[in-house]
C-alpha cells in the first residue's frame, strides 16, 4: 500500500482505498499524464494488479492499454507492460487448481474480454504489427497475448489474421527467432492458429513450415527430444490431418523420407521416458495421417509406395518385432503398419515375409495372431492385431489364399503353428472375444474371394476320439445351435453370412444339414429380449442369403420352398422387421464409419466395418427376393438368362474386339517398323545420291584439269621444239616397250613358278629343266654382253685418260661429247615428258577406278578392269623408276667424262697440241652412235 500512496501523491495515513479505486486512479493517470515515465509507472502498477483484480483491470483499463499500444510505440518497456497486462486479463490461468465452477467462470471471463478486444479488427492488426518488433520485452508478451486470443475466440481471430496483409507470414517468422522461448511460444501460437482452418493451414505449409519444423525436430533430438518436439509434431498434425493439399505437398517435397530416422530404435529399449513415448506416439499418428483410409485412394497408394521405398515400413516392422517396447507404442505401431500395408500389394507381400527374431523364426503374422487369441493380452492390443490382419487381407487375394491354405489337409504342418491353426483355436476357445476376433479374421480371408470360399469347404476338424471329423462349416453351425455367448454367436453368424454370400456351393453345403434351417426359423420367430435382437437379425440375414444365392440343387430347400417356409413360420413382414434389427443397432453406425475396430469395451465389440458394407448391400436384395412371387421369380430367371445370353454375346464381341485390337496393334507395329526402314532407306539413298553427285563433280573437275594439263603439255612440247607426231610416235614406242616388258615379266614369272614346282616335287623332267636352264643362260649371256659393253666403254675412257697423260695425239678424246650431252638432254626431256604422261595416266586410271567402284558397285567387270589398270600402272612406274635411276647413273658418268675431257683439252692446249673442232667431234660421235645401234641390233 505504500506503493499506492506514492502513486497517489503521498497522502497521509488514513482509510485505505479499495482495489477498484486504486485501479481507477491508475487509469486516470495513464490517460492524463504527459510524461512517459509517469505513464510507464502507472502501467507497471496495473500489471501488478491485473491477476488479483482481473475484472476491474479488464473493465476499466483495457481501452487505455490499447491506446498505449497505439501511441507509445517508441518505448519498448511500456509496450511490454501493456501487453503483459492484457495477457493477464484475457488468459485463463489453467495452472491453478480451481473447481469446475470457478474454472468455467474464468473461461467465460476470458471469452468476454477477448470478444471486447476483437470487436475492432484493427486491434489484432496492431498486435501483428507489434510482433515485428525484435525487442524481447515486446515480442514475447505479444506472442502470448495472440495465443490467448486464439484459444478464446479462435475462429474470429483466424478470420482477422487471414485477411491481414502478410499476417501469417509475420507469424511464421517466429520460428526463425534465435531466442528459443519466443520460437517455442511461436509453435504454440501456430498450433492454435491452424486448428480447423484449411486456408491458414495451406498458407503456413507453403511458407516452408514443413522444412522448418522437421529441422527443429532433428535439432532437438527427434524422438528423444523434449516438449518442443511434441509441439512441432502437434503442429504438423494440424497441417496434415484432413488436408489433401498439404499431404500431397508433404509427399512431393520428399518429407516422408525424412521421417524414417525417427523410428530408429536401438536394441536397448529399457527406460523409455514419458516424453519419448509421447513423441513416438505422435510420430506414428503422423504416419497414419498420410495413409489414412479416409484419404483418396490415389494419394494413399502413393504415400504407401514412398514409405516402402524409403525403408520406413521396414523400420516400423523392426519396432513391431522388438522387445521392451511399451504396450501403447506397440499398439500404435501395429495400427500404423496396418494402414501402411492396407490395399498395397507390394507392402502386403513384404509384411508376409517379415519374421520374428525367435528360434525357430516365426512369421510376424503368426506372432500377432497369437497375441490376438490370447485373452491375457490388453484389449486395445488385440483390436490392433485384428485391424492389422484385416488390412493385410484387404484386396489381397494372394494373402487370402495363403491363410486358407494353412487350414487345408495337404498343407498342415504338425511341427509348426500356422495362422489357420491359431484362427481355428480362437474360433472354438472359451473366450468369447477370441471367438469373435477369429471369426471376423477368417471372414476377411473369404471377403470377395469365391475360390477361397469353396476351398474352405474342404477343411475337416477332429472333434473327439472315436468320432468322424466334421467340416468347419458344420462345426460353426453346431456351436451356434448350442446357445453360447451373444458375442460368440454374432461372430459365427458374421463368418457364415460372409462365407455363403455370392457362393451357391457354400449355400448348398449349409442347407444340406437338415438342422440348420429349422434352427434359423426358430431363432427368427421367437420374441426374445433386447440383447438377442441382433442375433435374430443376423439369422434372418443368413436365411435370406440362402434364398437369394440358392441354385435350387436341393429339392427340399429350393427358393420357393424357403419363401413358403418364411411365410408360414415367420411371416414376410416379421422377417423383414427382424432383418432391420441389424442396421438399427447402436453399434452398427459406429462400425460403419471407419475400418479400424474401436470399441470402449470388449462386450461392445460386435460389428465389423466390412460386414456393415455387406449388410447394406444385401438387405435390399433379400427383401425383394422374399416378397417376389414364383411368377416374378420365373420372369426374373428368364430375364437373367436373357441377360446372360446378352452377356455372353457381349463377351464374345469383346474377345473379338480384343483380337482385332491386337491385330491392329501388330499391324501398327509393322507399319511403324516399315516406316522406319523406309526412312532409313531414303536416308541411305539420299546419302548415296549426294556421294554420286560429289564423285561426278570430282570427275568433271579432273576432266577439266586433264584438259588443261594436255594443253599445257602441248604448248610445252612446241616450245621445246617437239612436234605432235614425234610425241605420238614416242607414246607408241613406250606402249610397245610396256607390252614387251609385260610379256617378259609374265614369261619369267611363269618359268620361276615352274622351276619352284619342279624343285618341290622332285620332278625328273630333264628336257624341260634343260630348256629352262638354256633360256636362263641366254638371259644371263645378254646381261653379260651388256656388262662387257659397259666394260669396253670404261676401257676406252681409261685409254683416253692414259693417252692424255702421255701427251700422245691419238689420245685426244672425241669431239662428240657436246653432241652426246645434247642427246642426253633431249632424252632426258622426253623421259620427263613420258614420266608426266605416265603420272597423268596413273592418276586418271586411279580416279576412274574409284568412281566406277562407288557408282557401279554391281559391275564386277569394271572393278576388275580398274584393278588391272592399277597393276599395269604400278609395274610401269617401277620400270620408269628403274630407267630413271639408270639415266641418272649415265648422266653422272657423262658429266664426269666431260669434266675429264675439258681438263685434257686444257692440258693439250697448254702443251701446244692441236685440238679437233666441234664438227669433227660431232661427226665422230655420229659414227659412234651408228656403231652402237648396229651392236644392239646384233644383240637383239
Amino acid at each position: 500500500m505504500n506503493f499506492f500512496r506514492g502513486v497517489m501523491g503521498g497522502q497521509a495515513p488514513g482509510p485505505q482505498p479499495s482495489g477498484a479505486e486504486t485501479i481507477q486512479r491508475l487509469c486516470d493517470r495513464v490517460a492524463s499524464s504527459t510524461l512517459l515515465d509517469d505513464r510507464r509507472d502507472a502501467v507497471r502498477a496495473l500489471k501488478s494488479l491485473s491477476k488479483k483484480y482481473r475484472v476491474e483491470v479488464g473493465s476499466q483499463a483495457m481501452d487505455h492499454l490499447i491506446n498505449i499500444l497505439q501511441t507509445d510505440r517508441s518505448d519498448s518497456e511500456i509496450l511490454g507492460y501493456a501487453l503483459d497486462t492484457l495477457y493477464n486479463i484475457i488468459c485463463n490461468d489453467e495452472e491453478e487448481e480451481q473447481d469446475e465452477n470457478a474454472q468455467k467462470q474464468a473461461d467465460d471471463l476470458g471469452a468476454q474480454f477477448t470478444d471486447r478486444f476483437t470487436q475492432d479488427p484493427e486491434h489484432v492488426t496492431l498486435l501483428l504489427a507489434l510482433l515485428e518488433e525484435f525487442d524481447f520485452h515486446v515480442r514475447w508478451p505479444g506472442v502470448k497475448l495472440l495465443t490467448a486470443l486464439l484459444k478464446n475466440q479462435g475462429v474470429q481471430v483466424q478470420g482477422i489474421i487471414l485477411v491481414s496483409p502478410m499476417g501469417v507470414s509475420r507469424l511464421m517468422d517466429l520460428l526463425a527467432d534465435s531466442r528459443e522461448v519466443i520460437r517455442n511460444d511461436g509453435l504454440l501460437l501456430l498450433q492454435q492458429l491452424t486448428k480447423s482452418n484449411a486456408a491458414i493451414q495451406k498458407i503456413v505449409a507453403f511458407e516452408n513450415a514443413f522444412e522448418r519444423l522437421l529441422d527443429i525436430i532433428t535439432e532437438e533430438g527427434s524422438s528423444d527430444g523434449g516438449i518442443v518436439v511434441e509441439d512441432c509434431l502437434l503442429l504438423l498434425l494440424n497441417l496434415l490431418k484432413n488436408n489433401s493439399s498439404n499431404q500431397n505437398f508433404f509427399k512431393e517435397g520428399s518429407y516422408i523420407q525424412r521421417m524414417k530416422p525417427w523410428f530408429e530404435v536401438g536394441d536397448d529399449n529399457s527406460g523409455w521416458s514419458a516424453q519419448k513415448v509421447t513423441n513416438l506416439h505422435l510420430m506414428l499418428q503422423l504416419v497414419r495421417v498420410m495413409v489414412s483410409p479416409v484419404n483418396s485412394p490415389g494419394a494413399t497408394a502413393s504415400c504407401q509406395k514412398a514409405m516402402y521405398q524409403c525403408g520406413l515400413l521396414q523400420q516400423l516392422c523392426t519396432i513391431l518385432m522388438a522387445t521392451g517396447v511399451p504396450a501403447d507404442i506397440l499398439t500404435e505401431t501395429i495400427n500404423t503398419v496396418a494402414e501402411v500395408i492396407r490395399g498395397s500389394q507390394v507392402n502386403q507381400d513384404y509384411f508376409s515375409s517379415v519374421n520374428a527374431p525367435s528360434n525357430p523364426p516365426r512369421p510376424a503374422i503368426v506372432v500377432l495372431l497369437m497375441s490376438m487369441v490370447n485373452e491375457r493380452q490388453p484389449f486395445v492390443l488385440r483390436c490392433a492385431v485384428l485391424y492389422c490382419f484385416q488390412c493385410f487381407l484387404y484386396k489381397n487375394k494372394k494373402g487370402q489364399g495363403e491363410i486358407v491354405a494353412t487350414l487345408l489337409p495337404s498343407t498342415i504342418d504338425a511341427n509348426s503353428i500356422s495362422a489357420g491353426q491359431l484362427l481355428c483355436g480362437g474360433l472354438f476357445s472359451a473366450d468369447s472375444l477370441s471367438n469373435w476376433c477369429a471369426a471376423v479374421a477368417l471372414a476377411h480371408a473369404l471377403q470377395d474371394n469365391l475360390t477361397q470360399k469353396e476351398q474352405l469347404l474342404r477343411v475337416q476338424l477332429a472333434t473327439s476320439l472315436g468320432k468322424p471329423p466334421v467340416s468347419l462349416l458344420q462345426q460353426c453351425t453346431n456351436i451356434l445351435s448350442q446357445g453360447s455367448n451373444v458375442q460368440t454367436r454374432v461372430g459365427l453368424l458374421i463368418l457364415l453370412c460372409t462365407w455363403t454370400s455370392n457362393c451357391p456351393i457354400a449355400v448348398t453345403h449349409f442347407l444340406h444339414n437338415q438342422e440348420n434351417v429349422p434352427f434359423l426359423t426358430a431363432q427368427i420367430s421367437e420374441n426374445l429380449g433386447e440383447d438377442e435382437r441382433l442375433v435374430q437379425g443376423l439369422c434372418a440375414l443368413l436365411l435370406g442369403i440362402c434364398i437369394y444365392y440358392n441354385d435350387n440343387s436341393l429339392e427340399n430347400y429350393t427358393k420357393e420352398k424357403l419363401k413358403q417356409l418364411i411365410e408360414k413360420r415367420i411371416g414376410k413382414e416379421n422377417f423383414v422387421e427382424k432383418l432391420g434389427f441389424i442396421t438399427k443397432h447402436e453399434l452398427y453406425s459406429r462400425a460403419a464409419q471407419k475400418p479400424q475396430p474401436i470399441f470402449p469395451s470388449p462386450e461392445q465389440m460386435l460389428f465389423d466395418h466390412e460386414f456393415t458394407k455387406l449388410v447394406k448391400e444385401l438387405e435390399g436384395m433379400i427383401t425383394k427376393a422374399v416378397h417376389k412371387s414364383s411368377e416374378e421369380e420365373k420372369k426374373e430367371e428368364e430375364v437373367k438368362k436373357t441377360l446372360e445370353q446378352h452377356d455372353n454375346i457381349v463377351t464374345q464381341y469383346k474377345e473379338l474386339i480384343r483380337e482385332q485390337d491386337a491385330q491392329i496393334q501388330e499391324l501398327k507395329e509393322q507399319v511403324s517398323s516399315a516406316s522406319s526402314q523406309n526412312e532409313q532407306m531414303q536416308a541411305t539413298i539420299t546419302q548415296q545420291l549426294s556421294q554420286i553427285q560429289q564423285h561426278k563433280d570430282q570427275y568433271n573437275i579432273l576432266k577439266l584439269k586433264l584438259g588443261k594439263e594436255n594443253q599445257s603439255q602441248g604448248d610445252g612440247s612446241q616450245v621445246n621444239g617437239l612436234q605432235t607426231e614425234e610425241l605420238t610416235q614416242l607414246r607408241k614406242e613406250v606402249e610397245e616397250l610396256r607390252k614387251e616388258y609385260t610379256l617378259l615379266q609374265t614369261q619369267l614369272s611363269g618359268k620361276d613358278e615352274l622351276i619352284n614346282t619342279l624343285k618341290a616335287e622332285g620332278s625328273v623332267g630333264g628336257s624341260d629343266n634343260t630348256k629352262l636352264l638354256k633360256e636362263l643362260e641366254a638371259l644371263r649371256s645378254q646381261v653379260q654382253s651388256q656388262s662387257a659393253e659397259i666394260d669396253c666403254m670404261k676401257t676406252e675412257r681409261q685409254e683416253l685418260l692414259r693417252r692424255a697423260e702421255a701427251g700422245a695425239s691419238d689420245a685426244v678424246p672425241d669431239a662428240d661429247g657436246s653432241s652426246d650431252a645434247a642427246k642426253m638432254a633431249e632424252l632426258e626431256s622426253r623421259l620427263a615428258a613420258q614420266t608426266t604422261e605416265t603420272e597423268r595416266l596413273k592418276e586418271e586410271a586411279k580416279m576412274s577406278s574409284e568412281s566406277r567402284v562407288e557408282m557401279e558397285q554391281q559391275h564386277a567387270s569394271a572393278t576388275s578392269t580398274a584393278a588391272i589398270l592399277q597393276t599395269e600402272n604400278a609395274k610401269l612406274q617401277m620400270d620408269l623408276q628403274e630407267s630413271k635411276k639408270e639415266q641418272d647413273d649415265l648422266l653422272m658418268l657423262l658429266a664426269d667424262q666431260d669434266n675429264k675431257i675439258l681438263t685434257l683439252k686444257k692440258r693439250l692446249k697448254d702443251l701446244g697440241e692441236t685440238v679437233d673442232d666441234e664438227d669433227d667431234l660431232d661427226a665422230r660421235d655420229q659414227t659412234d652412235d651408228d656403231d652402237e645401234e648396229e651392236y644392239y641390233e646384233d644383240e637383239d
